[in-house]
């Protein structure tokens, strides 16, 4: 299990991985695992041949495919790196009365 900031990169096994679809690039061509609201700067991740998708059916549900090896950058934070496998991704959420949403940075 992995954890950068408020994004945490858990290792599934490849038959918990949903049917998904590949999630589009941003404008500069990053893999963005998450975004922050207030700063602007952005959870990436990249490798050779790693794809990260979404759940059909809950598009915000992540999940990442590393054929070999991949690395997960924030300009605030230490470079992660992840061994070839399956991961899900899930975002730290904060309780706000009456409902959950993800913590903004």
């Amino acid at each position: 299990m992995y954890r950068q900031g408020d994004v945490l990169i858990v290792p599934v096994a490849e038959g918990d991985v949903p049917s998904c679809s590949a999630v589009p690039r941003d404008r500069q061509g990053r893999m963005v695992l998450a975004r922050g609201e207030a700063t602007g700067h952005a959870h990436v991740i990249g490798g050779p041949g790693l794809q990260l998708l979404a759940d059909v059916d809950d598009p915000s549900s992540m999940f990442v495919d590393v054929p070999s090896y991949g690395r997960v950058t924030h300009e605030e934070h230490g470079p992660i790196s992840l061994p070839a496998g399956h991961y899900r991704v899930v975002r730290q959420r904060e309780y706000i009365p009456g409902s959950f949403r993800p913590v903004a940075d």
